[in-house]
């Protein structure tokens, strides 16, 4: 691990009345995590849910409150995005950032199609499929190829100029991410050149224990994609790999309080293999690392897919106030990450 970030759903607990507080302790929340040293602050878009669901227009804000601390989103599914809006979106805060923006997309969860799709309008191709080509118009977007054309002259653009992203950020394309789960994901994400993000969900179960078959995945990521640099392919991209896992210290019974609800709730919706109780869809969860903060630096350091990654992203509780998630942040940056750096 040669990196620290942090991810948080910037949650609001407290509704319509309660949103412009929550966004400004989430931005808060970001000056304190880069005054911690953290690298990356990364967030969910969640749809209708009450969490962030702008990231772009958040990041942009905080662009203008911070200096060094970079912007990830983890994941943006691209079933639902506009590809040459979210690349104008991207583009222009990236720029305004200094080169901050960590983008990380995924297809997205086919599960919530039917109740999205009517929404967000539907599609003639497969959930995967639409996904899919979204992305790669993402890709093609932020390359700067040409997207169309401008005929016989479009506003300030003269006739037959192409018409490609303005602004272009030109080195946001090489830190786009893909959020795995599988090792078909892992392979094809090394396969389309990017970097690979991890969270605490797996969606195979392989049998495997849930660090060691996301450890699997590394490994095969890592491979592939230097099979392909040996090929001549990916030239000047370097694989990176983030991995997420939700830390949560517990030194004392305010802690304990604090997060009691989160820590039964999120134990209770699975087994102890981290399989749903439900038995469908066949995912794998990663175990919440709590207590004190010797035992989980020995958790962490036992799990093959933390030891293996460039990036250790500490995944927040999405319930939780601003002052247990800033002491959640403090605790790691100061007694668990030295401890795992150092091995011990």
């Amino acid at each position: 691990m040669r990196e620290l970030g942090f991810l948080s759903f910037v949650p609001n607990h407290r509704g319509t009345a309660g949103a412009a507080a929550a966004l400004e302790d989430g931005l808060r929340l970001f000056e304190t995590a880069e005054a911690l040293g953290y690298g990356t602050g990364w967030v969910r878009g969640r749809h209708f849910e009450p969490f962030l669901t702008s990231p772009m227009t958040f990041f942009a804000a905080a662009a203008q409150r911070t200096r060094t601390i970079g912007f990830g989103t983890a994941v943006l599914g691209m079933r639902y995005e506009d590809p040459v809006r979210l690349a104008e979106d991207a583009s222009t805060v990236d720029l305004l950032s200094g080169g901050r923006v960590q983008l990380g997309i995924s297809t997205g969860i086919a599960g919530y199609g039917p109740i999205l799709d009517p929404v967000f309008g539907g599609s003639e191709r497969s959930f995967r499929d639409e996904a899919e080509a979204r992305a790669a118009r993402l890709l093609e977007v932020l390359d700067g190829d040409p997207l169309g054309s401008a005929g016989k002259g479009y506003e300030s653009i003269s006739a037959g100029a192409d018409l490609t992203l303005q602004p272009l950020s030109p080195d946001l394309r090489g830190r786009v991410w893909w959020g795995g789960g599988s090792m078909g994901t892992a392979v094809r994400t090394a396969e389309k050149g990017l970097l690979l993000h991890c969270s605490t969900l797996n969606t195979e179960d392989t049998g495997a224990p849930f660090a060691e078959a996301q450890a699997a995945q590394i490994a095969a990521y890592r491979n592939r994609f230097a099979e392909l640099q040996g090929a001549g392919e990916h030239t000047g991209r370097t694989p990176k790999v983030a991995v997420g896992r939700i830390v949560v210290p517990l030194l004392d019974d305010h802690d304990r309080a604090v997060h009691e609800e989160f820590l039964t709730g999120y134990a209770s919706g699975m087994d102890d293999e981290g399989r749903p109780l439900s038995g469908t869809p066949p995912f794998r969860f990663s175990k919440v690392l709590s207590g004190e903060p010797a035992a989980i630096v020995d958790a962490l350091l036992a799990d093959p897919a933390v030891t293996s990654t460039d990036e250790l992203v500490i995944t927040l509780p999405a319930n939780g106030d601003a002052a247990s998630h800033e002491r959640i942040l403090r605790i790691v940056a100061e007694e668990i990450a030295p401890a795992v750096r150092e091995g011990r």
